[in-house]
């Protein structure tokens, strides 16, 4: 097994922990919510995240030769999702009263990673490069996609605690507004990029 370690958590790293749909939709929620009522989209969104690794795992070698236009597609329903979900921190209330929320908010968390494309080339480029040596080796492929998910519970979680913390010390509701417009537009500024819109000179 020839795989550069530092490189990978490198790279694991820096795209899990930086600015994205998963982690900006769980610090609106940590916002409006407080932690502990995130919990369960955090889990929801570990748990999509690891079927995608696990897909991305056993198809990174073929999906794209199979089927090169899928890209593009991807990333574009990818984009509709995530600017609905940015209306939908927009239009969100800063009360939470409903306890009943809970399997729902697991169920958006695990549909956020099947159609948010930055997990799928982010799954695609990691087993396709980084662990291509041991792309038949299946245990191995599993346990990394089970370590991917994990760390990928703990940005999120960085984040919704952040939004907690945010929560704790916010007493005007209209600041909290204008904090959850700018999760928004975060989250619509991710939409643009990952539709490529607008090609990089």
């Amino acid at each position: 097994m020839n795989i550069e370690l530092f490189p990978l958590i490198s790279f694991v790293v820096i795209t899990t922990f930086t600015p994205g749909p998963n982690n900006i939709s769980s610090a609106s929620m940590g916002v409006t919510y407080g932690y502990r009522k995130t919990v369960t989209f955090l889990l929801g969104i570990a748990s999509g995240f690891f079927v995608v690794m696990i897909c991305c795992a056993y198809l990174s070698s073929t999906i794209l030769e199979i089927i090169p236009a899928s890209e593009k597609y991807l990333r574009w329903v990818g984009a509709l999702y995530i600017v609905w979900l940015a209306i939908g921190i927009l239009r969100s209330s800063n009360s939470f009263t409903d306890t009943k929320e809970a399997p729902k908010a697991f169920i958006k968390g695990f549909i956020l990673q099947l159609f948010n494309p930055k997990v799928a080339v982010y799954g695609l480029t990691i087993f396709s490069t980084f662990l291509a040596s041991i792309s038949n080796q299946i245990n191995t492929l599993t346990v990394f996609a089970i370590i991917l998910a994990l760390t990928a519970f703990a940005a999120t979680s960085t984040w919704a605690l952040c939004g907690s913390v945010i929560k704790s010390k916010l007493k005007n509701e209209s600041f909290r507004k204008r904090i959850n417009q700018l999760l928004s537009l975060l989250l619509i500024y991710t939409a643009v990029d990952l539709s490529g819109i607008i090609s990089p000179l």
